[in-house]
């Protein structure tokens, strides 16, 4: 098993491949799966870094942003595929949520995954600040 303050480069990206960016992160990856009305629909799973750990590649022209409720969490998802393989999340503004699903798997060693209650979000949103630290 990897050491968790030993960060690798994992690569990852849309469907189709226009868009493609590099995190940060251990090799040993901790997630989360939200059920808030978005993430549930995209059984989407959370891996939150922070965003001088996060690299867009390519895509930037490929990237359309959704918005809704409080419009502080920024969701790009490519215009070609429509898969948003990360977004900018409410609960942390400074750091960059990839979708693990979308990460290329060569690099990673192992996923550990937890629920979170998103649909009571604001009762619950203090326990994702230790997930930032990823």
């Amino acid at each position: 098993m990897s050491d968790q303050t030993t960060l690798s480069r994992h690569t990852g990206g849309c469907h189709c491949g226009a868009v493609r960016w590099t995190i940060s992160a251990p090799a040993a990856l901790q997630t989360h799966t939200c059920n808030c009305s978005i993430c549930e629909i995209q059984h989407y799973q959370h891996l939150i870094v922070p965003s001088n750990r996060f690299q867009l590649d390519q895509g930037d022209d490929a990237l359309s942003l959704y918005t809704f409720g409080s419009h502080n969490a920024k969701h790009y998802f490519c215009r070609h595929c429509g898969v948003k393989s990360f977004y900018v999340p409410r609960s942390n503004p400074d750091g960059v949520s990839v979708h693990a699903r979308c990460l290329d798997m060569a690099t990673v060693e192992s996923i550990t995954d937890a629920p979170f209650d998103g649909k009571n979000w604001e009762k619950n949103a203090h326990s994702l600040a230790h997930l930032s630290k990823t």
